[in-house]
């Protein structure tokens, strides 16, 4: 079967440094046959609506957030892996090209250096963007989430409902929650089940500024899709709060302790 890593809502320069550097590294351990990041991998917080009228705006930081991008994410992926790597676009991730589009419409009709797949230098990282709804598996599509209305707070549940319009199974970030929402229709034991899969985040919620009331019910992790000929098998995968998770038994990013002192990693003096 073909494995598919699936991860969406990095928000950088506000990633979990340990759990992006644990998941990448695992990316290249695991030499998955696809990699699929659906979006917000950028969070370009400057040319929001947020911050339109403050200081921020003017701080002029997507050229740095692009740079600071490809030095985490796109290099580092690259170095551990070589196979196809595709990327959807987020709301968060088109925040430079709406910008330009609303403030100075001028210049965004023959703009294209502000596109996303530019401002990261797709082509140099051998990245191909993909379209909402990228068929990537059969009966499955992948999307950020933010293309059409409707969320809910239930983990998995705006998965479903989108999954339930579509009549296909879809995979999508957005929410930020890690979870898997079957939804099962027919009569007389002839049954179609579609799934609605949630993919999480690896964000690091403490520089979410927004969150000023408490926690949201966010979960950290990603998602596998195992694609068969005809169909795929969902697995959604959880990242613990030090950054380690578990893929078919086995933990990645694990940080050991011995006698009270943290072990020293793999080709390091004790």
């Amino acid at each position: 079967m073909r494995r598919i890593v699936v991860i969406s809502d990095i928000q950088i320069p506000f990633e979990d440094k340990r759990a992006l550097r644990n998941v990448i590294q695992f990316i290249g351990e695991y030499q998955p046959d696809e990699v699929l990041q659906i979006g917000d991998l950028v969070d370009y917080p400057a040319p929001s609506r947020w911050s339109a009228g403050t200081r921020a705006e003017f701080e002029g930081n997507v050229i740095r957030d692009s740079e600071y991008t490809k030095k985490v994410f796109l290099g580092p992926l690259r170095d551990a892996y070589d196979g196809p790597v595709r990327i959807l676009e987020g709301n968060h991730d088109e925040r430079p090209r709406k910008y330009l589009a609303s403030r100075a419409p001028a210049l965004a009709a023959e703009d294209t250096y502000y596109r996303f797949e530019s401002l990261l230098d797709f082509q140099s990282f051998e990245v191909e963007k993909a379209e909402p709804y990228y068929p990537v598996a059969p009966g499955w599509v992948a999307i950020h989430g933010h293309e059409s209305p409707g969320m809910s707070q239930v983990p998995g549940a705006t998965a479903r409902l989108k999954a339930v319009k579509a009549g296909t199974s879809v995979i999508m970030g957005h929410t930020h929650r890690l979870a898997i929402s079957p939804h099962t229709t027919g009569h007389n034991g002839k049954l179609t089940t579609i799934y609605g899969f949630e993919v999480g985040h690896l964000m690091d919620v403490r520089q979410a500024g927004y969150l000023k009331n408490g926690p949201a019910n966010w979960q950290t992790g990603f998602g596998i899709l195992y694609a068969g000929k005809y169909g795929a098998t969902p697995h959604a995968i959880p990242v613990e709060r030090d950054g380690s998770f578990v893929v078919e038994g086995q933990r990645y990013g694990e940080i050991k302790r011995v006698s009270g002192k943290f072990a020293p990693r793999k080709g390091e003096a004790a």
